[in-house]
């Protein structure tokens, strides 16, 4: 089997999503994913029952993968996996399995850095989509991280913005919740808030020089406004939700775009991509297609590929396969691994 159609097995085990997926060229011909739901009821992921679950979904998810793709051990090629960033339990987990599979297999082990792949996913096959040209700005949103970074290739990236303490998708998920959201948050007051009014509610916006993010102070100011405002009426939220989960999601896109657009000014980049678990909300995909009225090239990544998922693994991993880039066998997870 050539380099150009390699067949990669992509194994993702950031945080509490246990994938497994199978690339034959650029084409995914299976994505599995097997959720925790357990995390519900604590409000947020708890790391040690996270890793518990990846160590019993990690064989059932890459077995259904191999069978979706109708293929066998020995035709897999090499197996990427996901080293960092994440959580360490978690990650271990992943990267265990991929080391002894790959031992087994007398097959290259390939590592890959969560973040970036959350970017390559726009290089896998999709006949519906164009993939970006480089250079290419990317807004990577997601519960752990927001930042803005030049893509020149798939090896080489820049980190021009990034957040200074919470991320977007944290923002999103602890402003459900002080309305009373269950975990996780954000998409479902995305939801709602497509039946509220926008401009309803204002809350305070950080001002951070140059392309830096902030989102604490966003999430004090609507923590004291709402508050205030149940002080006056304890039905305050029960009776304004809707245009609360509006004003909220108006705030934090605002923010991102505010960024994006003088990201694309001082580069002079125009052709931009969004990626991460947030690239699913539905304003932030509106206000950026609405971006083409001015030039902007726009690629936003199919919902399946948003959200931790071992199809943009398998598409990084090819990416350094093709260029014999492999790992060995004394890695190990890196939670905080650099960029």
């Amino acid at each position: 089997m050539s380099r150009k159609h390699s067949t990669i097995l992509g194994i993702e085990s950031s945080c509490d999503d246990t994938s497994a997926a199978i690339l034959v060229g650029d084409k995914i011909v299976s994505n599995c994913i097997a959720n925790q739901k357990i995390h519900q009821k604590y409000g947020g992921v708890v790391p040690e029952l996270a890793s518990r679950a990846h160590i019993e979904n990690i064989i059932p998810v890459v077995d259904e993968a191999i069978k979706k793709a109708k293929i066998a051990l020995k035709d897999i090629d090499a197996i990427a996996c996901t080293r960092g960033p994440g959580l360490m339990g978690s990650l271990t987990v992943g990267v265990s399995f991929a080391k002894s599979l790959a031992l087994s297999l007398n097959i290259p082990i390939i590592e890959v850095n969560h973040m970036k792949a959350h970017i390559l996913a726009h290089f896998i096959f999709d006949e519906n989509r164009t993939k970006p040209n480089f250079p290419f700005l990317c807004l990577t949103v997601s519960g752990g991280h927001t930042q803005i970074v030049t893509v020149r290739s798939p090896f080489e990236m820049e980190i021009i913005g990034s957040t200074i303490d919470d991320a977007a998708g944290e923002a999103f998920d602890k402003a459900a919740k002080m309305i009373g959201i269950d975990y996780p948050g954000g998409p479902k007051l995305d939801e709602f808030a497509e039946l509220g009014d926008p401009m309803r509610f204002v809350f305070s916006k950080p001002k951070i020089p140059d392309l830096n993010f902030s989102f604490s102070g966003l999430k004090t100011s609507i923590l004291y406004n709402i508050r205030d405002w149940v002080k006056e009426d304890e039905h305050f939220i029960k009776n304004n939700f809707n245009d609360l989960c509006a004003s909220i999601r108006n705030t934090i896109v605002d923010i991102l775009m505010t960024k994006l657009e003088l990201a694309c000014q001082q580069t002079g980049i125009k052709e931009v991509a969004i990626a991460g678990g947030v690239s699913a909300n539905s304003e932030l995909r509106k206000r950026l297609i609405q971006k083409r009225e001015e030039n902007w090239i726009i690629h936003i990544p199919k919902f399946e590929y948003c959200t931790d998922n071992a199809a943009m693994i398998a598409m990084a991993g090819k990416y350094s396969f093709d260029q014999n880039i492999c790992s060995d066998q004394k890695i190990s997870a890196n939670p905080r691994l650099d960029w």
